[in-house]
């Protein structure tokens, strides 16, 4: 199953002198944030704190995206499952130290 993203389309900011067109930023931090923690939510037996695995892993899920956006959502995810394996290591060290 792919999920489709929606990212916002870049619209031209201001017309150059030179011909060329500056664009608004580019996808948004909130967005990769967002379609991260959506697959995480819909398929959380598919991640690790692996980031190879879960690039292709996204890949696999999502259609559409760039390569730096997949990587960026990967990062993501990757990151948010290391800081809950590293908290749950710290709880049981705590543990074991209390018994």
């Amino acid at each position: 199953m792919r999920v489709a993203l929606r990212f916002k389309a870049l619209e031209p900011k201001t017309q150059l002198t030179t011909g060329e067109i500056e664009y608004l930023g580019k996808v948004k931090t909130e967005q990769i944030k967002r379609v991260a923690k959506e697959l995480i939510a819909r398929f959380p037996d598919k991640f690790s704190s692996n980031f190879e695995d879960n690039k292709r892993v996204v890949n696999a899920l999502t259609q559409g995206p760039t390569t730096k956006v997949r990587n960026q959502i990967a990062g993501y995810i990757t990151h948010k499952f290391s800081l809950a394996q590293a908290d749950s290591t710290s709880e049981n060290m705590e543990e074991e130290t209390q018994a």
